[in-house]
């Protein structure tokens, strides 16, 4: 079966006995068995038809075996870092999720050593990797700066290191690209953005293809308590059926709004791996099957003001959703983060991370370029227009 049919075919087999098109929701806690019986379902935390469904179809998108379903990103993020020891070596983008720098904080004060490096950077990469690590964890596209790693070359330098390689696919999710594919051995999702894809639910999964690290993923999961409930694995599954229909429009508006962006005369830098001027629009469009639906702007103006005077992008986090979704990382997704090491990256209190939804294209360029026009002159700031736009 081909990407598309996968998305609404695996996992969803018609209910034997009823014949139910789509399967029912299996809310059981425990099982009915006989002491002597294998324990095929034995209690809800460790197993679940529905979860089971859900994890099927994710594992045959990226054509591997495994996939494990947890209660959010975080969650599945917390069981892949589990097994590292005091004194292991994380090597990290410098570029994440501020929840996942929040992850990162809990392994350091465990003794984990975590480094991060830009690893869209070749000699970067090169120089993370000379010496022993115990993980490499990867974004691309980074969160919200939209840098691109090389998924080969950085797994390759990682595994040479003796390091396990994990990506954080949820900016591009598995309809735009697939990391196991270039040498990653684990692929880490926020089900709650594209794959749900309808802000209603938090989800999270770990994709691959080692039964080793499946089995240490999945009883973690069951130790902690990190499980999904049944009704949010369906909700999940049921959104994962138009991924490839939703994801198509998203790209579509992301274009047409990086378009706009670009004639603004208050915008200064726009961050998108389509436009030619970014440094690793070859590389993206290598191990993407496009640039993706997420984009980021330096206003030159007063970003606060701008969320105000937005009506069709709702000011709030999270992403990959029908709705078109607007916000500033310094204030929200990455408030947090130590200020010294959001400037060096470029996260400013001007910078405004975008997600395009699934809305007129028409309506979205025509709301934000009234947006954009500062209320009074002494909003706008004095800047030279980048480069790559």
């Amino acid at each position: 079966m081909r990407f598309d049919t996968k998305l609404v075919r695996l996992g969803q087999e018609p209910e034997p006995g009823t014949g139910d098109v789509v399967p029912p929701i299996h809310v059981a806690a425990t099982y009915e068995r006989r002491v002597q019986d294998p324990p095929r379902y034995f209690y809800g935390r460790g197993e679940n038809p529905t979860r089971e469904g859900l994890e099927r179809c994710l594992a045959g998108l990226e054509e591997v075996r495994f996939a494990a379903a947890f209660a959010s990103g975080q969650a599945a993020g917390m069981a892949a870092l589990s097994a590292l020891p005091r004194g292991a070596r994380l090597v990290a983008s410098d570029d994440v999720y501020g929840g996942t720098r929040a992850l990162f904080g809990l392994l350091e004060r465990q003794g984990v050593r975590v480094e991060h490096a830009d690893l869209s950077d070749p000699a970067a990469v090169a120089a993370a990797f000379a010496e022993p690590a115990a993980m490499a964890w990867i974004e691309t596209p980074t969160n919200p700066m939209l840098r691109i790693a090389d998924l080969a070359d950085v797994a390759g330098r990682a595994h040479e290191a003796g390091a396990t390689v994990l990506v954080d696919n949820t900016f591009a999710g598995p309809a735009l690209q697939r990391p196991l594919r270039f040498g990653a051995d684990v692929t880490l999702y926020s089900t709650t953005k594209s794959i749900a894809g309808h802000s209603d639910v938090l989800g999270g999964a770990l994709v691959c293809d080692d039964e080793r690290l499946h089995r240490e993923f999945t009883a973690y999961r069951a130790a902690a308590g990190a499980v999904p409930s049944p009704f949010d694995c369906f909700l999940v599954h049921r959104g994962l059926r138009t991924l490839a229909l939703r994801t198509e429009r998203q790209v579509a508006n992301a274009a047409r709004i990086v378009a706009a962006l670009r004639e603004s005369p208050y915008v200064g830098a726009v961050h998108y791996p389509g436009l030619p001027g970014h440094p690793g629009r070859r590389v993206a469009a290598r191990q993407m099957t496009s640039p993706g639906s997420v984009l980021s702007f330096e206003y030159l103006g007063d970003a606060e003001k701008l969320m105000d005077r937005v009506r069709l992008f709702t000011c709030a986090v999270s992403l990959g959703g029908v709705l078109s979704l607007m916000e500033v990382p310094a204030l929200m997704t990455h408030a947090g983060v130590d200020p010294g090491v959001r400037r060096a990256l470029g996260i400013t209190d001007r910078l405004v991370r975008v997600s395009a939804g699934i809305e007129d294209p028409a309506d979205l360029v025509a709301d934000l370029t009234a947006a954009l026009r500062p209320d009074t002159e002494g909003e706008q700031t004095e800047g030279e227009q980048e480069d790559d736009r």
